[in-house]
């Protein structure tokens, strides 16, 4: 598994009975997650919001105490606006720093090799921007990618609270499939590609996407934006029962002409109590 192990601002205390029980900074939140499905170790007594789901869908957070509308945490040398939303996400995915780590280390690895030659990442489906800002810390040149105007806003927001605001970052407000294949027309290229695909969503004019049938026709055509020095190649998933071998063959199919190697798994959040893991979907890698 591969565990995002790292964090200073942020701590899973205790998971259970289908919740987690989070700290993001000073502030301690208990949302849902079906994962947990053991018994939480005690009653939550030191808690500032949880998160109370509806049986009608979606849900409310219920205050215990009075709390900014957003704060800021940080990652290594990175920050991020952490800000608790309708839906129950708060902006960001802790577990995705250990693929920031990650990928980070595949651009430091090519600055080495070739440190005049430009390292440009595609980041799809990219969200509030944590792999965006961890890239750019490093020095690459990266395009962002979402369907959401808000969402992008708050990336930038993030690329500003990092101090990377002068960075060589695009942001795009599109739909990934709908980019990727203008990229191919304008004959762009990339060294490192990233998606965090969602199970169900839409693009910005309505476009349906299903991870089930979505999934391979994108990474298909974003494969032949890679360029002869391509370093990596990087599929997230949080989709239940998509298993880390799917995101393998996937990548080992769409990638057979490619050489380099794959490697598929877990990803996971250190939970505090009785070190147990969390699991948080998987992640597929292609490395060359």
């Amino acid at each position: 598994m591969y565990t995002a192990s790292d964090w200073k601002d942020y701590e899973i205390i205790d998971a259970g009975g289908g919740d987690k029980l989070e700290r993001w900074g000073s502030v301690t939140l208990l949302r849902p997650d079906p994962q947990a499905v053991w018994p939480m170790a005690a009653p939550c007594r030191e808690l500032d919001a949880r998160y109370i789901r509806s049986a009608a869908g979606g849900g409310h957070w219920e205050y215990r105490r009075s709390l900014p509308e957003d704060w800021t945490i940080r990652y290594r040398d990175l920050s991020f606006i952490v800000r608790p939303t309708g839906f129950k996400h708060t902006g960001l995915f802790p577990e995705q720093a250990v693929n920031w780590d990650f990928m980070r280390g595949r651009v430091r690895e090519f600055k080495k090799n070739e440190p005049d030659k430009p390292f440009r990442v595609l980041n799809l489906f990219a969200y509030t921007g944590g792999a965006t800002c961890a890239l750019a810390a490093e020095g690459a040149e990266v395009v962002h990618v979402d369907a959401a105007k808000s969402i992008v806003q708050w990336a930038k927001q993030n690329l500003s609270e990092s101090g990377l605001q002068d960075r060589p970052v695009r942001f795009i407000v599109d739909d990934c499939m709908k980019f990727v294949q203008r990229e191919l027309r304008r004959g762009r290229s990339y060294e490192g590609i990233l998606m965090d695909p969602p199970s169900y969503g839409r693009g910005p004019d309505g476009e349906m996407w299903r991870i089930e049938t979505g999934l391979y026709p994108l990474v298909e055509a974003a494969v032949r934006l890679l360029s002869e020095d391509a370093s990596f190649f990087l599929i997230n998933s949080y989709t239940t029962g998509l298993a880390p071998t799917v995101l393998t063959d996937v990548l080992r199919v769409a990638l057979k002409n490619r050489g380099g190697s794959v490697e598929s798994d877990e990803i996971g959040l250190p939970i505090t109590r009785d070190s147990l893991i969390l699991p948080c979907g998987a992640t597929g890698r292609w490395v060359q």
